[in-house]
């Protein structure tokens, strides 16, 4: 489906769900999503379809259970429509509950903890979950701009100040590597190669959140305003599919016990 469509239609779509994902979230947001072709869109054009929508869950703080579909999709003895088990940070594993929504503690998302697991094929997930990371950085970022911008002391908006920007672009620096990372082909070592993007993105979150928390000041630790909202679902989406920390540590045992480090990028 996406991979067929022009840019002005790309755009069009990009719109419209936007849009959806403005106005509605969780069960309702899959029912919807299944209407605009969600699971033609992951079959047909996955390239596409991955970044797009996830990272417009991420920058408009909905959420849904389509991280599923693209896990089930992925692992043999499994079709659509079954949850999946999900490795969470420290050894554990949590699955999708719309029933335990209200009572969630994890940022806001209905994940239940589970006690174990079955292996499940993990390559596009954590692309899929790094995206919705990048999509959550640039809303946390557009927050803090808007702030700094508005915001004025001694005559002038904060966004003038050397340490308010310096914050800034770190943020935006930390937020465009993680993006590079996740377009790297990654032909020769997909495993690898996703792996590191889902490391680059909880980093680059992390790493945003604690920057445009210090630019909001005071206001941002408020529960009332918007970046609080992204910053609980970002530290989820970080331990989801395993850790930033957890992932680098990984990376690297693995690099040591192949002995070498393999091409990632052509240049």
């Amino acid at each position: 489906m996406a991979a067929h469509m022009d840019d002005e239609s790309l755009v069009m779509l990009e719109a419209s769900l936007r849009k959806t994902m403005l106005s509605t979230s969780g069960a309702e947001l899959d029912a919807a999503l299944a209407e605009l072709g969600w699971a033609d869109m992951l079959s047909d054009a996955p390239e596409v379809s991955i970044p797009l929508v996830f990272r417009l869950l991420g920058e408009t703080g909905s959420h849904a259970s389509i991280l599923n579909d693209i896990v089930v999709i992925q692992t043999v003895g499994r079709e659509l429509g079954q949850i999946p088990e999900l490795p969470y940070a420290g050894n554990g594993w949590v699955v999708w509950d719309y029933s335990n929504d209200e009572n969630s503690t994890l940022g806001g998302l209905p994940l239940r903890r589970v006690d174990e697991g079955d292996p499940v094929r993990l390559v596009d997930a954590r692309r899929a979950v790094a995206w919705w990371l990048i999509g959550a950085s640039r809303a946390m970022l557009a927050l803090a701009r808007r702030h700094a911008l508005d915001r004025v002391q001694f005559g002038r908006p904060i966004a003038g100040f050397q340490a308010v920007r310096h914050r800034l672009a770190e943020a935006l620096v930390a937020i465009e590597g993680a993006e590079a990372t996740l377009e790297l082909p990654g032909e020769d070592n997909p495993d690898l190669t996703a792996l590191l993007a889902k490391a680059a993105a909880g980093k680059a979150a992390l790493t945003t959140a604690k920057h445009c928390q210090q630019v909001l000041g005071g206001i941002g630790f408020t529960a009332e305003h918007e970046l609080q909202h992204h910053v609980k679902r970002v530290l989820v989406l970080d331990g989801l599919l395993g850790s930033s920390r957890e992932l680098t540590r990984r990376a690297g045992a693995g690099l040591r016990a192949r002995g070498s480090t393999p091409r990632l990028a052509h240049l």
